[in-house]
This record gives C-alpha cells, sequence and structure tokens, in this order.
C-alpha cells in the first residue's frame, strides 16, 4: 500500500499525522507531508481513515 498527499492543496489541518503518524506528519512550512511512501502494514486501516477524514481530500492510498 502506498500513500500520497497533494500538497498543493493541503490547508494544514493536522488531522492526518494525529491519525497516522507512521505515514503522515507536519512539515516545518505548517503543510502536512508523506514522510512514509510505504504505508506499514500495521498502519493501513490509519492510512485508509486519514484518507477519509481528510477535510480537503488530497490524501490517497493505494
Amino acid at each position: 500500500m502506498k500513500a500520497k498527499l497533494d500538497r498543493d492543496g493541503c490547508i494544514g489541518c493536522g488531522l492526518c499525522p494525529t491519525i497516522c503518524p507512521e505515514v503522515f506528519r507536519m512539515a516545518d512550512d505548517g503543510f502536512a507531508e508523506v514522510y512514509n511512501e510505504d504505508v506499514p502494514p500495521q498502519a493501513e486501516d490509519a492510512a485508509v481513515e486519514a484518507q477519509e477524514s481528510c477535510p480537503v481530500s488530497v490524501i490517497a492510498v493505494e
């Protein structure tokens, strides 16, 4: 499973790293980023939850 995030559309709400810190983090510019593109098996459910919870729908987990 891979995670992607369109940083151009990110509003920096901080929800994704709160839900799935194994994959997402807040960058120095205040916006979220994927720092672990290959989602660990134990974090797959959380990564999908982060995708579904994103208020601007910029996360893709496949």
